[in-house]
């Protein structure tokens, strides 16, 4: 049973990438995305799962552009997900030749449940690393108000002032998707790109609500200048400072539920070591 599993499982695959390969669009893939992905690409698009499933993949491919920049086409998001149902049914195949050359059946089972939670865990990473990223830049984006309050107070325009936020920015912040971000719009600007539409290039890319009612604020106000533009930042700033507290507050929490089970192992750890000298005695 366990002889025919394994083989079954690798003829299945090997006649996948046999099948893969006879495509070429995906014979130009990397090997290993040809190995892991190929089978259910050319799998899912002659079953047209693709279409059926494109609701579905749309908050996928919208995560996955947001993380990866507008370069990432539908095609990827396709081979991203084919590559991580290859990779659970690639701990499948392993399980079961494992359990052939042991002779251990449980081992199977193993291996059934790892291949439905590897795919499971990569997209949760995904949503997380999303989650993170709009975090991120809710932390930076009140400090980055205060900068541009203070330099439009003393005399700068918005567009200088936007420029020399980008500028003058720590080696460790230099990586933050903010200011890469902002980065890239004061490039546009000095490209020649309209400032109306580079400011909502930025909020587009960066895909933030408070970012986005941040560049909307800009907009309206920027023309007017003076105590009206201060006023509505400084309005906006007070909001934006509160949900850096609300989100520095969550991060918190976090790290101290994470805590809480290592903490466990070293009290139980200190209760043995404790414990066992005074059992001994005792026997």
């Amino acid at each position: 049973m366990l002889a025919f599993a394994a083989l079954l499982l690798a003829a299945l695959w090997g006649a996948g990438t046999l099948w893969a390969r006879g495509d070429p669009r995906l014979r130009r893939l990397p090997a290993k995305e040809l190995l892991l992905a190929g089978p259910f690409l050319r799998l899912f698009e002659r079953t047209n799962l693709w279409g059926k499933a494109q609701d579905q993949l749309a908050g996928l491919h919208r995560k996955l552009v947001i993380l990866h920049g507008t370069g990432h086409m539908p095609a990827a998001t396709q081979r991203f997900l084919a590559e991580q149902i290859g990779l659970g049914y690639a701990a499948l195949s392993g399980a079961a030749l494992i359990a052939w050359l042991a002779g251990e059946t449980p081992v199977l089972a193993l291996g059934a449940v790892l291949g439905a939670l590897l795919p499971a865990v990569r997209l949760r990473d995904v949503h997380r690393s999303f989650e993170r990223r709009r975090q991120d830049m809710l932390l930076a984006l009140p400090e980055l108000l205060s900068k541009l309050i203070l330099l439009v107070g003393a005399g700068e325009t918005v567009t200088r002032a936007l420029v020399r936020c980008a500028s003058a920015v720590s080696a460790a912040e230099r990586d933050h998707p903010l200011y890469r971000e902002l980065r890239r719009m004061c490039n546009e600007l000095h490209n020649g790109a309209a400032f109306q539409l580079a400011l909502e290039g930025f909020g587009k890319r960066c895909a933030v609500q408070e970012v986005s009612i941040f560049t909307t604020t800009v907009l309206l106000n920027y023309r007017r200048g003076g105590e009206r533009f201060t006023l509505s930042l400084r309005e906006l700033s007070y909001t934006l400072w509160e949900k850096r507290k609300a989100v520095a507050r969550g991060r918190g929490e976090e790290a101290s539920a994470k805590l809480i089970f290592p903490m466990t192992v070293i009290f139980f750890m200190l209760m043995v070591l404790v414990a066992a000298p005074a059992m001994l005695m005792i026997g």
